[in-house]
């Protein structure tokens, strides 16, 4: 049986003296869609909360006036505020996939009654909006 030695320098150096080597910087951060994270500026994060603000109300816009819609009186109107609200909502935070089956979804009979820009726009900006945890 052989008999193990150490080096007795290695014994006698303290653990924390040994160097690590260094850790190479992180890539920068992406989704599952493959776009890289936007930073948080404050403009930025006004745009997101007045996308929010205009989705909703576009939704609750056309929720209020269903009872014309039907009768085909406003239907041209209907048209407009989605039309409007894409051309705004694709200014304030660019274009982004959810905005296409929002918009066909809108012109489709009562399933435009789903909140489809709301819904659009959460997901279009999801994880951009402000930081909450922060102070």
């Amino acid at each position: 049986m052989g008999v193990v030695t150490t080096n007795s320098r290695e014994s006698e150096r303290p653990a924390q003296s040994r160097e690590l080597a260094p850790v190479p910087p992180a890539p920068p951060a992406v989704g599952w869609s493959g776009a890289t994270a936007i930073p948080r500026s404050k403009a930025f994060r006004r745009r997101v909360w007045m996308a929010r603000v205009i989705a909703i109300s576009a939704d609750v816009l056309q929720i209020a006036l269903l009872p014309l819609v039907l009768g085909g009186a406003i239907s041209p109107v209907n048209d407009a505020i989605d039309v409007v609200t894409a051309v705004i909502l694709t200014v304030l935070i660019g274009w982004h996939w959810s905005f296409l089956p929002a918009f066909v979804a809108e012109i489709v009979p009562f399933v435009d009654l789903v909140p489809s820009w709301t819904l659009a726009v959460f997901i279009a900006t999801r994880g951009r909006g402000p930081d909450l945890t922060r102070s």
